[in-house]
């Protein structure tokens, strides 16, 4: 069994017992969605830490992007609940990385793979060998524009 999985539902037992409603509805919902994900497919299997991070970093995206839509629409304390939902969840993700350190991986990815002269044909390319490396760690949009940005030198 993943020990991610493991320390999710300690931290929500623990949630409970200290009855912290937001930090444990948002654990309750995540083992939802770890479990939701076991079951899909044709047969049910046991994810993987690394399975559970992909969960953890969908749900996060979502809370993010629900708190920003929400405050767009003028409903403060619904995004502010989003907010303090993705806040919980962030204590599982990974550090996230800065938007230095993914320009960095971009002009490095770029280098290894001799896209540079190619031009935005080789953003597939660069895409593949980015993914691995900031799997979990930033967002897949920030990292496509910065390789956008690079690929087509500006």
């Amino acid at each position: 069994m993943s020990s991610l999985k493991d320390r999710l539902r300690t931290d929500l037992t623990d949630a409970i017992k200290a009855r912290d409603e937001i930090r444990s509805s948002t654990l309750r919902m995540v083992l939802t969605s770890i479990t939701n994900a076991e079951v899909a497919g044709k047969e049910a299997r046991e994810l993987t830490d690394e399975d559970v991070l992909g969960v953890l970093t969908s749900e996060g995206k979502k809370r993010r992007e629900a708190a920003e839509a929400f405050a767009d629409a003028g409903r403060d304390e619904q995004a502010a609940k989003e907010r303090a939902e993705f806040a919980v969840i962030a204590d599982y993700l990974p550090e996230q990385l800065t938007a230095e350190e993914i320009a960095a991986l971009v002009a490095e990815a770029i280098a290894e793979t001799g896209a540079g002269e190619e031009g935005m044909r080789a953003m597939g390319k660069v895409m593949g060998v980015l993914n691995p490396k900031v799997k979990g760690r930033a967002d897949g949009g920030v990292v496509a524009a910065e390789v956008r940005k690079q690929l087509s030198g500006s």
